[in-house]
């Protein structure tokens, strides 16, 4: 039996190191599995836990196939919703993550849905939105 979690979402991120770096800091996520690529300076599997959850990630591998990192200006087709216990770490998490390089997006507010809400766009192009009770 494994102790993953039955759904993880898994990442293309360019420089894998450097988003690892960032959600180490920001979520405080754990490194479960490192698998680093022949070539030394990329990542060809990495698996984080976030929140109790897994997130796995890799570098872009054009040569295994067409993937790619989100672009800037692109829409992020996937986001990443994450619930919290409080609204305090919800603003905590935002906080940091915006010093880190995240762009904010929404929030963090009271939404219409119940919770105290945030999102933000890491320094990667992935979209993170955060779910609290309300303060």
């Amino acid at each position: 039996m494994t102790s993953r979690p039955p759904v993880a979402p898994y990442l293309t991120v360019s420089p894998a190191y450097a988003a690892i770096a960032f959600y180490a800091a920001v979520f405080g996520a754990r490194q479960r599995a490192l698998m680093p690529s022949l070539d030394g300076l990329r990542v060809m599997h990495c698996e984080l836990e976030i929140n109790g959850g897994a997130v796995m990630l890799a570098d872009m591998f054009p040569e295994f196939g067409n993937t790619r990192v989100p672009l800037p200006i692109d829409p992020a087709t996937v986001s990443i919703s994450l619930e919290y216990e409080d609204a305090a770490e919800l603003e905590a998490i935002h906080e940091r993550a915006l010093a880190l390089g995240a762009k904010a997006e929404l929030g963090p507010m009271d939404s219409f849905w119940g919770t105290r809400f945030a999102s933000f766009r890491d320094p990667f192009g992935h979209r993170w939105m955060l779910n609290a009770p309300r303060a």
